[in-house]
């Protein structure tokens, strides 16, 4: 362990053991997370967004944001988080403290008991630390969808669970496959299920057997979204919520009203906690941070139009003809970017915390490269007075 990260606040140290609450540093209004997408920029490789993502990692850890995810996506040249769990594992060997965690896999491309076995291994490897988010999209497209699931038969786990009603009612596979997870977390089938002798390893089970001991906590579970299903379901359960915000802008309020009037107190959470995901990006200089961002603009507006790609160079981003109606597009999504000088993106930060009442901010940063993106983690942690190590 390095003197710098010896200066970074235990997660185990903040109100709320299970790192669901976070504390705000600083003059920081709420507290602040970061998303990385794992992004692979023109000329690069992937080998390099990993080792991005290290440094981003141990930055965030180093100047004291609360959490750091990772986002699955496929068939996408310009992201390399295909494997949450691997990119998890390999993040923690490179952190100490900083909670770590999936924003998010998404539940219908895998089995549960994968998932369970996934994200109980890395809890064993850093305890305390990790968050299980999860989302009911594909994170692809319809045919990637198809290829990534071998059956469409409906998930046998949740029979008898209160979600299963739920479940038909909603006309949605998704709460029954998160009762059918939740289930093999806790090791909790009933006798008689046809899945009670199956467990989940490392998990609860280990406790069980002769001489054996296991951890009592397991990665707490997170409802992800961009539009009211999650929200009601998240609110339903007692579960945090996080909604995608950075491309969902218009649904944030929607969703975050139904989210808390949906909301029943559970052994999980006394009261609603929800983050959005923001994209912001600071630079010294305005102009620079326009550059950087219309990198992020032409990859999103390339994958909107059936073009994924690599995330192109702020001289190709300036050099794009840009049509009418791509032009709109573009303009439309810097609208939902909170960039500029850090005075700026502070003041942004801070009036979209008034605004939506969020609990946390996470904050993605689109450009080209990792070290702008890691220069702006700094340069907001510097804005709301964090600490340095």
């Amino acid at each position: 362990m390095s003197g710098e990260d010896q200066q970074t606040p235990s997660t185990d140290d903040r109100p709320g053991g299970d790192g669901i609450p976070g504390t705000a540093l600083g003059t920081a209004p709420v507290p602040l997370s970061v998303l990385d997408l794992v992004t692979v920029g023109a000329g690069s490789t992937a080998g390099a967004a990993v080792r991005t993502a290290v440094d981003l990692a141990r930055t965030a850890e180093r100047r004291g944001f609360h959490r750091y995810w990772v986002a699955e996506h496929h068939s996408m040249p310009g992201v390399a988080s295909s494997s949450p769990a691997v990119l998890l594992a390999h993040l923690a060997a490179h952190t100490d403290r900083i909670r770590l965690g999936s924003g998010g896999v998404m539940l219908p491309n895998h089995a549960p008991l994968v998932i369970a076995e996934q994200f109980g291994t890395l809890e064993a490897m850093a305890p305390s630390r990790i968050d299980l988010g999860l989302g009911r999209a594909p994170g692809t497209d319809g045919a990637t969808a198809a290829a990534l699931r071998r059956t469409e038969r409906l998930h046998e786990g949740a029979v008898g669970s209160p979600l299963l009603e739920r479940s038909r009612e909603l006309g949605d596979e998704f709460p029954q496959q998160l009762a059918e997870l939740t289930r093999f977390l806790d090791d909790s089938f009933p006798d008689g299920h046809p899945y009670s002798r199956i467990h989940a390893v490392p998990g609860p089970v280990q406790a069980t057997a002769p001489g054996g001991v296991q951890s009592p906590h397991r990665p707490p579970l997170w409802l992800l979204g961009s539009s009211g299903f999650s929200a009601r379901l998240a609110g339903t359960l007692g579960l945090p919520f996080a909604f995608a915000h950075h491309f969902s802008a218009a649904n944030t309020l929607p969703a975050l009203d139904l989210y808390r009037a949906s909301f029943r107190p559970s052994e999980t959470l006394a009261e609603p906690y929800a983050l959005i995901g923001v994209s912001a990006l600071a630079a010294e200089d305005e102009q620079e941070a326009l550059r950087q961002v219309r990198t992020g603009a032409l990859a999103m507006l390339r994958l909107r139009t059936g073009r994924p790609g690599l995330v192109p160079t702020p001289e190709e981003a300036a050099a794009h003809r840009f049509t009418e109606v791509e032009q709109n597009f573009v303009d439309s999504w810097l609208g939902n970017v909170v960039h500029g000088t850090p005075d700026a993106v502070r003041q942004g930060l801070d009036d979209l915390a008034k605004r939506t009442g969020a609990d946390e901010l996470m904050i993605t940063a689109n450009a080209h490269t990792g070290e702008v993106r890691r220069r702006s983690y700094d340069l907001i942690a510097d804005a709301y007075d964090f600490p340095r190590g």
